[in-house]
């Protein structure tokens, strides 16, 4: 295995558990400065707003510059936005910090990029796939962490000690090596981004994916507590359950199974995960729904292993950032609909949800490219 992307596993996996650190108590600290419930959904937006406008000039910069400056630009970002909102003791401030944290989403086009380069004689969907698992196992990690020092010395130093965290993955990246920019041809230059139908027409699909797949899942906690009477603690316990599926479940994909045939298992992980919420009634059921779920975060990879056999390697971080924005939209847009659903009949979405993955479904068996870049 190339040493880079060992390094990048290194970095990633503690990157994950300094995230985790933090990531499920960001709401319960700008409560604690003062925000109220439409203002935390509100910085919580805006938050994800910087991570959508941030892939396309990511990628464009990266197929420009190389990939290693803007990780290593990304992990910066990281420390410094730990920092501020570690030692804010002002929700705007606080929330400076939580808005350049939301910026460092930039770095999934380079991240893709670069790990495609150095995958060596691994599929794209193995690299890709290995990466984000190697995220995930850090963050099983970093909300046990952060709940123990949150409880016994505040929440200000769980966003000290994501820092901290943040430090050392940082100490790994910094000796991956730079790689040589991707050039075509100049007497016979690849086609534009916007002049690929085979490329504009999966990123289309990769809406559709996204949008189905994340539809059951925005509400589904209000409807266990408030529909099937779960405690706070219980649905803390499906969370950890739901991490813990991601990183198996995505490791499992890109060990074993081609980009094309893990989109596939992964909506029908998905959508059994819509079916048991909607039918069970027994804590176990949802306990094994949710670690069902990581079918979802597994399907990410995948779509981005697909992406990369329809684009020339020099529009690689363009064409990847382009894909992360797409779904980043659908990830915005889906939860609207999820919510007048909801209002509608807290247990509308899930039917609704089986329908719009059962489409999607048959759009990836019919639309999806049946071969994977090598």
């Amino acid at each position: 295995m190339n040493p880079s992307l060992v390094l990048v596993f290194l970095a990633l996996f503690t990157w994950g558990v300094g995230e985790g650190t933090f990531m499920y108590f960001q709401s319960i600290h700008l409560e604690n400065l003062g925000a109220d419930p439409v203002s935390i959904g509100a910085v919580l937006s805006s938050a994800g707003f910087a991570m959508m406008i941030s892939h396309i000039p990511a990628g464009f910069l990266s197929d420009r510059i190389g990939r290693r400056p803007l990780l290593i630009t990304a992990w910066i970002f990281g420390i410094l936005s730990a920092l501020l909102m570690a030692t804010a003791s002002s929700l705007p401030l606080f929330v400076a910090g939580l808005l350049l944290y939301g910026f460092t989403a930039f770095v999934s086009s380079p991240l893709s990029s670069y790990v495609t380069a150095a995958r060596g004689n691994w599929s794209v969907s193995r690299a890709l796939s290995w990466t984000s698992a190697m995220f995930n196992f850090g963050a099983v990690i970093g909300p046990l962490t952060g709940g123990w020092i949150g409880e016994h010395f505040g929440l200000r130093w769980v966003f000290a000690a994501a820092a901290v965290t943040f430090v050392v993955s940082t100490a790994f990246l910094v000796f991956i090596k730079p790689q040589p920019l991707d050039h075509h041809d100049p007497e016979s230059p690849p086609p534009s981004l916007w002049s690929n139908p085979r490329y504009l027409g999966f990123i289309a699909l990769v809406f559709v994916i996204i949008f189905a797949m994340y539809l059951p899942q925005p509400l589904t906690t209000n409807f266990l507590q408030n529909q099937r009477g779960l405690t706070l603690q219980q649905i803390g316990l499906l969370g950890s359950v739901a991490v813990l599926g991601n990183a198996l479940i995505t490791f499992a994909f890109g060990s074993w199974l081609s980009a094309r045939r893990g989109m596939l298992i992964g909506q029908v992980l998905a959508a059994t995960f819509a079916l048991l919420i909607w039918r069970a009634t027994a804590f176990p059921i949802y306990a094994l729904a949710y670690f069902l779920l990581g079918g979802f975060r597994a399907v990410r990879p995948m779509l981005s292993a697909q992406v990369r056999g329809l684009v020339h390697e020099s529009q690689m971080g363009l064409a990847f950032g382009m894909n992360e924005t797409v779904a980043s939209i659908a990830l915005t847009l889906s939860p609207m609909l999820a919510g007048l659903l909801y209002h509608q009949s807290p247990d509308l979405v899930y039917p609704v949800s089986l329908g719009a993955i059962g489409l999607a479904i048959l759009l990836t068996l019919t639309f999806s490219p049946r071969g994977e870049h090598a």
